[in-house]
């Protein structure tokens, strides 16, 4: 079989290390916790989108690794994102992904009521406390920011800007497709796969994959796949189909369909694009769509992956035929990157691994690594420290360094 490389996705060089992470750093439970502290909880992660919660009342929730939140829409329009504990006995304000709150956040467990500022309302059998100053016991604030409709938000301060800073390099393109209007194809979706979070993003962050693996990708447009290096921490994937392109029946049906929305510039009106947000997820946008999934570890094994399609509110009836074609093209996508994510990390527990090896065209992916390893030096060392060392090491490598 002929395996076609896009011309000029990445340039060739031999005097690079071409080894990613060691195989330990996808199994250890404890730098996991060091990944999540470090890492994950500082970093921004996406929530959804105003249109999600286009209500006052409506409410979204996010839980990640030992922290949970939810964002809620205000009386007067605006978003807070709040802890999801109550302040009583620690347990879940709101219990399900997405909802509606009437005139007040109630706690489930002993009838705790919250105002939709946070604030305390009041406690239930108030008497029962020998003092209960209110102010003292109101929601605890999350950090939240939004950027082109979509919202997101930090549990811990971390070296990120503003989203809006962070993503500015990607604000002309996705921009473009007027992201702030769209509104969301159904609920939140979410699948559990049996691998660590950083394998997911590991065959994300590379296109040499997609000529072998994706046969839809490949037919739809992977002669013109290109990985483009967007400044620190942003790669971007882009590639553009032709008229009448496609052998495969849900690839050429799409193509023909395809109906881009009258303001995309003429460059993105056959153009899909991948967008990488570090640590853990991606906006993909195609003529009639934008999507955002992200990996969320559940364990050191075990990762969800959670996303959601976003349209334009008026949407032709070709537009409609189209997203359906493109989201059977985006599923068999998804299926196949997750065998693959699944036999590459199972092989780290194999006596016979060694280490990744690299072509020139997986360079995304070992930048990725050397993302992770300046925040996290630990993932340097061929060997793991003993896991109740894991955080001292690192913070001496850090200071090394330093």
């Amino acid at each position: 079989m002929t395996i076609h490389i896009p011309p000029g996705a990445a340039t060739p060089a031999n005097d690079w290390d071409r080894r990613g992470l060691p195989g330990w750093t996808y199994h250890n439970p404890a730098l996991l916790e060091l990944e999540m502290d470090q890492i994950l909880l500082r970093h921004w992660q996406i929530v959804g989108h105003v249109n999600d919660v286009p209500k006052p009342g409506d409410y979204m929730s996010f839980d990640l690794g030992p922290e949970r939140a939810f964002v809620l829409r205000q009386q007067d329009g605006t978003l807070r994102a709040f802890h999801n504990l109550c302040r009583h006995r620690g347990s879940r304000i709101v219990t399900e992904g997405s909802g509606h709150c009437k005139n007040a956040l109630v706690c489930p467990f002993h009838g705790w009521v919250y105002n939709f500022d946070g604030t305390l309302r009041g406690a239930a059998r108030p008497t029962s406390f020998a003092e209960l100053d209110k102010h003292k016991f109101g929601l605890k604030p999350v950090e939240l920011d939004v950027w082109m409709g979509f919202i997101f938000i930090r549990f811990k301060p971390g070296p990120q800007e503003s989203v809006a800073a962070t993503l500015a390099p990607y604000a002309t393109e996705i921009g473009s497709h007027l992201p702030e209007l769209m509104v969301p194809t159904g609920q939140l979706w979410n699948s559990e796969l049996p691998v660590n979070w950083k394998s997911v993003r590991d065959v994300d962050n590379e296109g040499y994959h997609v000529a072998m693996a994706h046969p839809a990708l490949q037919d739809l447009y992977g002669f013109t796949y290109r990985d483009t290096d967007y400044g620190p921490q942003l790669r971007v994937s882009k590639g553009t189909f032709k008229e009448g392109a496609g052998r495969m029946w849900s690839v050429r049906h799409y193509v023909r369909n395809s109906t881009p929305h009258p303001a995309l510039p003429e460059d993105r009106r056959s153009l899909w694009g991948y967008y990488g947000v570090f640590p853990n997820a991606v906006f993909i946008t195609t003529p009639e769509t934008i999507q955002f999934y992200q990996e969320l570890p559940i364990d050191v094994n075990r990762s969800i992956v959670r996303g959601m399609v976003y349209r334009y509110p008026e949407e032709s009836r070709k537009q409609r035929l189209a997203r359906y074609l493109s989201y059977r093209i985006d599923r068999a996508t998804y299926a196949e990157d997750t065998q693959l994510a699944i036999w590459s990390n199972e092989s780290m527990k194999s006596s016979a691994f060694d280490s990744f090896h690299l072509s020139d065209h997986e360079r995304f992916l070992r930048a990725h690594h050397d993302d992770l390893r300046r925040l996290l030096p630990v993932l340097k060392l061929d060997h793991p420290p003993a896991p109740e060392r894991m955080a001292e090491v690192n913070s001496a490598l850090h200071g090394a360094r330093d």
